[in-house]
């Protein structure tokens, strides 16, 4: 091959490699979800003779805690006996304030002080407070969400009875995933679409597979298993804790339950561009698996699907008039692009369609790609280093 036609064919195998990745997502996804798992509706029935203790730990939480709480304690009663606490973690802002502010009505809203971490002990994220609510609390159902959950009012009530009605020792819904900020709008429904595709739902359904995940802003536990795995104690230095318990549950030979609770749990993950970088820099290296070719080459995939088509469509233009003689390469290169990103804009459609989720800054996704493809390297760098590993502000290494 010349030199003057490796280029026209590189840039042609760049772009059909995008069309044919986002073609190949778009059918994966529509076939794990029509398979998948979901959260059964509510039935008529009596409040089951049982208790339920939902636990909110939360630190520097004072912009989500009192919207979260509120969802909570707006819920249908799920069962006989239930309660809501709140565990702060030593937040420095108005976390407290905000959630006995949101809270002091209810009978069954209690809020707990962690208190300060050993010394002597190594713990991250969530873990101390978890562990510090489920040892002054007693009930026969240990629920675990985030402070940027929202829950809908029959959200309670349909998981615990569809965890009973399958003898669950964990539940965990997948929630849909919202957008707020613009840095959100451009990454997030890249990331949930990768989620979405490269989880196993049905694996992890499935008792004979060792296969395991679980989504940390809703996991539900009999609280008897959860004693035994050891609970968040066991694991108190795992940053992705949600992974690691689901991962117990099974290798103790319990149920786990991963369903799809699109319609009964929203999340809103980050509020800025900056929550948003320091998030997924500290979950990309260790949801992959902690393997460098996967985290790199993960979002080099990425990049190559959602950013190399808004940069080839404009690069066919401008060698459409710099080397007319090739002509019809370019004029395919700007077919093959535009058709990428007329597929992207069916995937967010698709989305819109499936978990209505607005098309909102659809065309931003080739600068989503980027902040993605950014984020590998850097998680990598981070993890192995520790530099900058943080959450909240909050050493992990």
């Amino acid at each position: 091959m010349t030199l003057a036609l490796l280029e026209p064919v590189l840039l042609l195998v760049t772009a059909t490699a995008a069309s044919a990745g986002l073609l190949i997502l778009q059918l994966g996804l529509r076939r794990v979800f029509a398979v998948a798992p979901r959260l059964k509706p509510a039935q008529e029935a009596p409040a089951p003779d049982m208790s339920l203790t939902v636990v909110i730990p939360a630190f520097n939480e004072a912009h989500n805690i009192a919207d979260c709480l509120g969802s909570v304690l707006a819920s249908a009663p799920p069962c006989r006996d239930w309660s809501v606490v709140v565990v702060d973690d030593e937040s420095t802002d108005a976390t407290v304030e905000n959630a006995i502010r949101a809270g002091s009505t209810a009978s069954r809203f209690r809020l707990i002080k962690a208190g300060p971490r050993p010394a002597d002990e190594r713990w991250v994220g969530k873990n101390w407070a978890c562990s510090r609510a489920v040892e002054q609390v007693s009930s026969d159902w240990l629920l675990f969400i985030d402070a940027d959950v929202r829950l809908k009012p029959d959200a309670l009530q349909r998981s615990l009875a569809q965890a009973v009605d399958e003898h669950a020792d964990l539940l965990s819904l997948a929630p849909r995933l919202s957008c707020g900020c613009l840095a959100e709008w451009m990454v997030q429904p890249i990331m949930a679409s990768l989620l979405g595709l490269g989880f196993p739902i049905l694996e992890t359904n499935d008792p004979e597979s060792p296969v395991a995940f679980a989504a940390g802003p809703f996991m539900l536990f009999k609280a008897s298993t959860y004693e035994c795995i050891g609970g968040h104690r066991a694991l108190a230095g795992e940053v992705v804790e949600d992974l690691a318990l689901a991962r117990a549950i099974k290798a103790g030979g319990y149920r786990l339950s991963y369903l799809l609770g699109l319609d009964a749990v929203d999340l809103r993950m980050y509020a800025d561009l900056a929550a948003l970088w320091e998030g997924w820099t500290k979950n990309w290296f260790i949801g992959l698996d902690r393997d460098p070719g996967k985290a790199i080459g993960a979002a080099l995939v990425v990049v190559l699907m959602f950013t190399a088509p808004w940069l080839l469509l404009p690069t066919s233009l401008v060698l459409l008039w710099l080397q007319p003689v090739l002509s019809v390469a370019w004029l395919w290169l700007m077919a093959l692009a535009g058709l990428a990103i007329v597929q992207q804009l069916l995937l967010r459609l698709w989305t819109r369609s499936t978990f209505d989720v607005p098309i909102k800054y659809w065309y931003l996704m080739g600068v989503g790609g980027l902040l993605v493809g950014a984020i590998g390297p850097v998680s990598i760098w981070r993890t192995r280093t520790g530099r900058g590993w943080t959450w909240k502000g909050r050493a992990l290494g």
